[in-house]
């Protein structure tokens, strides 16, 4: 994988990662395009480089991390059920994260859903509020439901807050927060993987993985300003259609024969 590769694929991490549009489905569509081969490096890298994306998340709402006790205990209540499920559930995941399909099907009728979103939730405070204990540990089950490609971790867990009655923004925020401890488990896992299979890092990749966080880490501030700006101006119906067009075109490209992978 080249330096500039590299830098497509942070460009992707950083845009689609806390968008509820799904990762997975663009680092499809981009690795395709760029004809990249997953070998055991580049597999690391598109996780690693998730570490600049929650670094954003801790420079935007660092006031938030300092702000009290029962926060923290709120993110590990919402942490829990993905990380206990996740662990029983791995190979049954790594077989689902083989087929492309099931990432499109997902991505499709979750646009469909984000298209009533808005109508099903008009009744949620306007006012921006935390969740509750028990609110926290119903919003980490939503976020289980992402371990399906294609779901979107940033979907699944802002529609689990909308459920628990937060605003859209409130909802959002949230989901960034779960993600500083959900993204970096991930990371330090396969990271462990990687090292547990004699792999290590050269001068090169080190310097690759370097700037790939980096331009994940600007790009997802970005990404995260802009998301607040959207859906409390616009609601969620275009990332519905958004998700609908991306899903129809990772089915086209399969049923035509196209070479896909997930990393």
């Amino acid at each position: 994988m080249s330096v500039t590769e590299a830098i497509v694929l942070a460009i992707v991490e950083g845009l689609t990662e806390f968008l509820p549009i799904s990762s997975t489905g663009h680092m499809i569509i981009v690795s395709s395009w760029l004809g990249i081969a997953a070998d055991p490096f580049v597999k690391t890298y598109t996780v690693a480089i998730q570490l600049g994306a929650i670094a954003s998340v801790l420079i935007l709402y660092w006031k938030r991390f300092f702000q009290s006790i029962n926060f923290y205990i709120k993110l590990l209540l919402s942490f829990i059920p993905a990380a206990v499920i996740g662990f029983l559930l791995n190979d049954y995941i790594d077989q689902l994260l083989e087929r492309v399909e099931v990432v499109a099907i997902m991505l499709v009728l979750g646009g469909i859903l984000f298209l009533f979103l808005d109508k099903l939730f008009n009744n949620t405070s306007k006012d921006e509020h935390e969740p509750s204990n028990l609110s926290a540990i119903k919003i980490g089950f939503f976020q289980c439901i992402a371990m399906i490609p294609g779901v979107s971790r940033s979907a699944a867990t802002i529609i689990g807050g909308l459920t628990q009655k937060l605003s859209k923004t409130a909802a959002a925020e949230f989901s960034f927060f779960l993600a500083v401890p959900t993204m970096f488990a991930a990371t330090a896992y396969k990271l462990l993987k990687y090292y547990k299979a004699g792999n290590g890092f050269s001068a090169q990749e080190i310097s690759i993985l370097a700037i790939g966080n980096f331009v994940a880490f600007i790009v997802a501030m970005l990404s995260i300003k802009w998301l607040i700006y959207s859906i409390s101006k616009y609601g969620f119906k275009f990332f519905g259609y958004y998700r609908i067009a991306l899903g129809i075109i990772i089915l086209i490209l399969v049923y035509s024969g196209a070479s896909l992978s997930i990393f």
